[in-house]
């Protein structure tokens, strides 16, 4: 366990130490420990499973703690639930919100907690009033007549935010917030948070994306296996070091960068277009190479993935798999052709959330494995182990549902129902959204050991470290239309994001050849 001090810092307004928290024979909490301060951000950060759930359950006055001090403003407290942690100033902004799409913002954010005038009528002027005043505070044009149906997630969690102000919260927790955010939307949230730590309100900030831990904290503490490893400033950690502490090893070449002779032509994409969505998009993938397209939500990333698989169709354009044309629009032809297609969604387009983790892994090839209208166990117990060893799956059980599984291990059952096919091009869209960092790198491990043995990856993502890290080609679309290609070497954030914004470019890319490329840049 490591501490890390700094002088001259408030004392704590939020206070936990040594928590411990069973659910039956389950130890989900075995040492908490965190010390909130107002007026700074504090990252929460661990794998999953490290007790950060538990532990903001607590907080928000979800669970009472088995046993350790739970201090609010020095003075020691027992929350038997929800309500008497709002009334301690405590407020909890989960990853998904949770408002009435029906209702007006102003409705939303005083649900349950209306001002009455004298005669027991509520006090809509008074409300609005107050509603207005606080979102000019934060500094949004969102009017508080507005109903909540129809608001962006961005705009949703600032609804959020100000139901959290009306209730004069000092701590903000925030789970995940950026999770479903385009970068415009995640600095906007960033520049409200710092505001709002200047009008010294602490804000504990939960994420697995380490380069938000660095733009926007002052305060880092590190969970493991529930209990508190590490607690320090940002300014004295870099990335390894964090890993480490999360892991509990070390995590060499996070995104591993295998020496890959690229071969021929796996894919190409010819004038493809899909009416109203994206137009005219060209390119190409070669055996051994990553081609990640990046830009904005909406920019048309995802649909253009769906339709050279098939799943949405197009109005026209082509695409060849090793020379070979492809009809297009069904995605059991597109199979058949040699692609595989990882979803955005694992849990609604990539799973069946009951069924077992063995029939999910093989549900891709169950045709090919049926003999006389039977599964036989053996056979798809062996298809499963063989890639889930490959993969790195942590399962005790093959028979469990896949609901049991952390959202890595479910990211892994999804590989391996695709990499089951054998196909020539992988497919997939946002590869380790909402993993831990841990299953992070065991996913970029294993692309690229399937890169290295010659398949062809078209990925897309939102995390730029991520596209940076893994992409040999970047393709970047704007308005669904390719904006910007950049090779390894001459792709940067601010290249990226400037592409992306459909910023003219005020210097020509040079057009280094992926392989020469890959060797070029030094992550």
């Amino acid at each position: 366990m490591e501490f890390a001090t700094s002088h001259c810092r408030p004392l704590p307004c939020v206070e936990i130490r040594g928590a411990r928290k069973a659910f039956g024979s389950t130890v989900a909490l075995r040492n908490g420990m965190l010390s909130l301060r107002a007026g700074e951000v504090h990252a929460l950060l661990g794998e999953n499973g490290a007790g950060k759930s538990t532990l903001v359950k607590a907080l928000a006055g979800a669970i009472s703690l088995d046993s350790g001090e739970f201090l609010v403003h020095g003075q020691a407290v027992r929350f038997q639930h929800t309500a008497e942690s709002r009334r301690a100033g405590i407020a909890v902004i989960f990853q998904e919100p949770t408002l009435f799409g029906d209702l007006s913002i102003t409705e939303n954010i005083f649900m349950g907690n209306q001002p009455t005038h004298a005669f027991g009528l509520l006090a809509h002027q008074q409300m609005e009033n107050q509603v207005a005043a606080i979102l000019k505070r934060l500094g949004v044009q969102l009017k508080p007549t507005q109903q909540v149906h129809g608001l962006s997630i961005a705009d949703q969690q600032i609804v959020e935010i100000a139901k959290a102000l009306v209730q004069s919260a000092k701590v903000l927790v925030m789970d995940e917030p950026t999770a479903a955010l385009s970068k415009p939307e995640v600095d906007k949230l960033f520049a409200m948070v710092r505001k709002l730590c200047d009008e010294g309100v602490a804000v504990l900030f939960i994420t697995h994306r380490l380069e938000e831990v660095f733009a926007l904290t002052q305060q880092v503490t590190i969970m493991r296996d529930g209990s508190h490893v590490f607690s320090g400033p940002t300014s004295g950690l870099n990335t390894p070091t964090i890993l480490r502490h999360m892991v509990g090893r070390e995590l060499d070449d996070y995104y591993p960068r295998p020496d890959v002779q690229l071969g021929q032509v796996a894919l190409k994409v010819n004038q493809l277009s899909r009416e109203g969505v994206f137009h005219d998009v060209s390119f190409h993938v070669r055996q051994g190479e990553i081609v990640a397209l990046a830009g904005l939500v909406g920019a048309g990333r995802s649909e253009i993935i769906r339709t050279i698989f098939g799943i949405d169709p197009a109005t026209e354009g082509a695409v060849f798999v090793y020379e070979s044309p492809m009809p297009l629009g069904d995605p059991a032809v597109s199979m058949a052709c040699g692609l595989a297609m990882v979803p955005e969604d694992r849990r609604a387009q990539g799973l069946v959330m009951d069924a077992s983790i063995i029939r999910n892994a093989t549900l891709t090839i169950i045709r090919r494995l049926t003999q006389f209208g039977f599964m036989p166990r053996k056979v798809e117990s062996h298809t499963t182990q063989h890639w889930g060893k490959r993969l790195l799956l942590k399962a005790n059980d093959l028979s469990l549902p896949v609901s049991t599984l952390s959202g890595g291990n479910q990211q892994k059952v999804v590989l391996s129902k695709w990499m089951a096919t054998q196909p020539k091009v992988l497919l997939i869209d946002e590869p380790t959204r909402g993993i831990d960092v841990g299953a992070k790198a065991e996913v970029y491990r294993a692309i690229a050991q399937l890169v290295e043995e010659g398949l062809a990856v078209v990925m897309v993502s939102s995390e730029l470290p991520e596209i940076l890290g893994m992409a040999d080609r970047v393709l970047v679309i704007h308005e669904g239309r390719i904006s910007a290609e950049l090779q390894r070497g001459q792709a940067t954030e601010e290249n990226i994001m400037a592409a992306a914004l459909g910023q003219p470019q005020n210097h020509t890319f040079s057009q280094t050849h992926p392989t020469q490329a890959r060797h070029a840049h030094a992550h």
